[in-house]
């Protein structure tokens, strides 16, 4: 099984074509990352590829042609030009972004093709988990605006997500008392492009947390909730990863 951990760093490798305050970059740094997923989810029994740099600086989950991104719209495809409130915080010109592709774009996505290639070597079959978190109140360019938010959601793909992994998604949180979404507030989950609707063998879901269940508020700073939280998503993860390995 590996884990894909794309949103949790604050790194950034330069701060090419910033045009904001460093106080007004820290705070969609605040808004759009999601805190301490590498912490929460990476486990050493399987494989990590974690991006080691802020989605805001590069996105590696956004498509990377701008005509098939639906987030270009609003300034924010692979390489954000805006911020959550639609203000600009970046100019990318044309050297800027093939240069961030090249370096670090592409290479994360090469690093996930040979996890991939590796697992598929090893087992005839890889799952890919694709980790995150969410805020228990919409962004303003989130897509879905409801407010109602679950405790967890579970994002699929009807190539790549097997029923199956769906099934023991539901029954394994309706077990512990928490809610799910099922494609809702977020769906889809990351394949790489070598696979993507060409290789069942390729599985991909995504789970999320609502970030209310181990931060405090609207902060960075963990609740005492954060650990409990932690082992509920290492139970998740051994079950996920049994169904799909051995329940053939």
């Amino acid at each position: 099984m590996i884990l894909h951990i794309p949103h949790s760093s604050i790194k950034f490798p330069n701060k090419d074509g910033f045009v904001i305050y460093k106080e007004e970059l820290s705070q969609e740094v605040l808004r759009l990352t999601d805190w301490y997923t590498d912490e929460l989810f990476e486990s050493k029994k399987w494989e990590s590829v974690k991006a080691d740099f802020s989605r805001i600086f590069c996105d590696t989950e956004r498509f990377s042609d701008n005509s098939k991104e639906v987030m270009f719209k609003y300034g924010m495809g692979v390489l954000y030009e805006k911020s959550d409130d639609g203000n600009p915080i970046r100019i990318v010109t044309e050297e800027l972004r093939e240069n961030i592709l090249t370096n670090y774009y592409w290479k994360h996505h090469s690093d996930l093709n040979k996890a991939v290639l590796r697992e598929l070597k090893e087992f005839g079959e890889s799952l890919i988990i694709d980790c995150h978190s969410f805020p228990d109140t919409p962004l303003k360019r989130d897509l879905d605006q409801s407010l109602n938010r679950p405790d967890f959601n579970i994002g699929t793909d009807s190539f790549h997500t097997p029923k199956k992994l769906i099934d023991a998604s539901i029954d394994f949180f309706k077990s512990k008392d928490f809610s799910l979404g099922v494609d809702k507030p977020y769906s889809g989950s990351i394949v790489p492009i070598d696979f993507y609707e060409k290789d069942k063998r390729v599985g991909s879901i995504m789970l999320e947390v609502n970030r209310k269940l181990y931060l405090q508020g609207s902060t960075n700073i963990k609740s005492d909730n954060f650990q409990k939280i932690k082992e509920l998503i290492k139970e998740y993860l051994e079950i996920i990863n049994s169904v799909f390995y051995n329940d053939n």
